[in-house]
């Protein structure tokens, strides 16, 4: 039988699809304080509770990780265990929090529930709220406090073209947008990393999806960030660090760029942080793959990559220097 480790508060319902006549569940705690044999361990989804847990596991050799992203892994992974991330489980809630990030931005969403809030109607006159003149996303500077902006034909940047890029180039497709693709190595119509920077002043809006490793920590730096032009929206859908805070805070602050992101460095973001109230800046707390209908595909895809191991079958995204 093999033994497969999972978060003890698993319902039972997700977990049909695995073979019972040669699985067995090995229900896991999250103050875990006794050793256990597991061979395939689905861990739990933070790293502040995998990681102590991990310390108790004995004779793994697969770990099959829900979320895209295995930064929060590959630091204590021991060698010869085999990881594997959940690429493929996210494209479409993630592909969908960047359509609605990039559409809530350009329609000043964010400055409009501000607005609603404090029953101040006149989003549109020269004086109200704002004291400065503000830079669109077209930009173009504008005396109106907020101005909306157009998706249609802008230039999407893709940096880190993979699954989640890909739904994403197909859901922006009514839009008219032109494409821009970026990943770790070229291929035709895709550009190389390298190729970023000279890529950068045409691009409207930026989407960062690239994973969390040595090589892409603090990608975009000031210099990077400089390259962008007046009023670009940047995206982050990665990491926070992939950003450099301080530098992406000064942007924000001369009002040059805008930015939309679901992660952050510090994260959690400390009460206080200049991101908080930065202008043009619109924050969610690391939820964009958060769904109802996430944990019923996690679990089906675990359950295919537990009947190809059993069967001796290559398993899906293997995880080799971070990718």
């Amino acid at each position: 039988m093999l033994r497969v480790g999972l978060p003890e508060n698993i319902s039972p319902a997700l977990l049909q699809d695995f073979p019972k006549d040669s699985v067995e569940f090995v229900p896991l705690s999250e103050h875990l304080d006794r050793d256990v044999d597991v061979e395939f361990w689905i861990p739990p989804m933070h790293g502040r509770l995998a990681r102590p847990m991990f310390q108790h596991l004995r004779g793994v050799r697969v770990i099959q990780s829900l979320l895209a992203g295995v930064d929060w892994i590959t630091p204590w992974l021991s060698k010869g265990i085999l990881l594997c991330d959940g690429q493929g489980i996210h494209n479409v809630p993630v592909g969908e929090w960047i359509v609605a990030a990039i559409l809530g931005s350009l329609k000043r969403f964010p400055e409009l529930r501000d607005f609603q809030r404090e029953q101040f109607w006149d989003g549109q006159v020269r004086n109200g709220k704002l004291a400065d003149e503000e830079v669109t996303n077209s930009g173009q500077p504008t005396p109106y406090r907020v101005l909306g902006d157009e998706l249609i034909s802008k230039k999407v940047l893709i940096v880190g073209y993979g699954g989640i890029g890909n739904e994403l180039e197909r859901m922006l497709q009514p839009f008219r947008v032109e494409i821009l693709r970026v990943a770790r190595t070229a291929k035709p119509g895709v550009h190389s990393i390298a190729e970023l920077k000279k890529l950068l002043p045409a691009a409207d809006i930026v989407v960062l999806l690239v994973p969390l490793t040595d090589s892409t920590r603090g990608m975009f730096n000031a210099e990077m960030l400089r390259s962008m032009k007046d009023g670009a929206l940047l995206v982050n859908a990665a990491r926070g660090p992939v950003v450099e805070t301080d530098a992406l805070v000064a942007e924000l602050q001369a009002r040059r760029l805008h930015a939309a992101l679901d992660v952050t460095d510090p994260e959690p973001l400390p009460k206080g942080h200049p991101l908080w109230s930065a202008p043009n800046c619109f924050l969610t707390p690391h939820v964009a793959g958060s769904v109802a209908g996430f944990f019923v595909r996690a679990y089906t895809f675990a359950a295919a990559q537990v009947r190809r191991y059993l069967a001796g079958e290559p398993l899906q995204n293997q995880v080799h220097e971070g990718y």
